[in-house]
């Protein structure tokens, strides 16, 4: 007889994208994504992080001062990373995990890329205008979201 207290997709692959956010250098916002297919199959995974050769003991991680001297203009989203990382093709029809819901910037290429879902577990930036521009565009493109519901689980790994 099967074990009955096994995860469930969405557990699994919710669990990988925090597992992959575990690899941000970001010190106050750690975000990870995972792409799969409708079989189920991992397709990609990224976290938030400085592109690749541009080194993160170089460029900064704060969140305030000039423009040039904050995160913002250099950190690469987990969605983007996840998206830019695929080397096998088309992601049209699949769907991405991500520990927080995507920003204006990933949703258009959630969009581009033609993933048709989200599966978000945060959604702390709800209010702003980076938030509220992705869900229109979300909308507009016929890109389903929806939160993660959190169960009760605990994974605990000891590396």
């Amino acid at each position: 007889m099967k074990r009955d207290n096994y995860l469930t997709w969405d557990e699994y692959f919710m669990g990988i994208a925090l597992l992959s956010s575990q690899r941000s250098k970001d010190p106050s916002t750690q975000v990870g994504a995972c792409i799969v297919n409708d079989e189920n199959r991992i397709l990609s995974m990224g976290y938030n992080g400085m592109p690749f050769c541009c080194s993160d003991d170089v460029y900064p991680w704060e969140r305030n001062g000039t423009a040039q001297d904050t995160k913002y203009m250099y950190v690469c989203h987990a969605e983007l990373n996840a998206i830019l990382n695929y080397r096998g093709g088309s992601l049209k029809g699949s769907r991405v995990y991500v520990t927080l819901f995507p920003c204006n910037e990933c949703a258009k290429a959630i969009i581009q890329a033609g993933i048709k879902e989200i599966v978000y577990m945060q959604d702390k930036y709800a209010d702003t205008d980076a938030v509220i521009c992705a869900k229109r565009m979300l909308d507009s493109a016929g890109v389903k979201y929806r939160q993660y519901s959190q169960t009760k689980n605990t994974v605990e790994l000891k590396l």
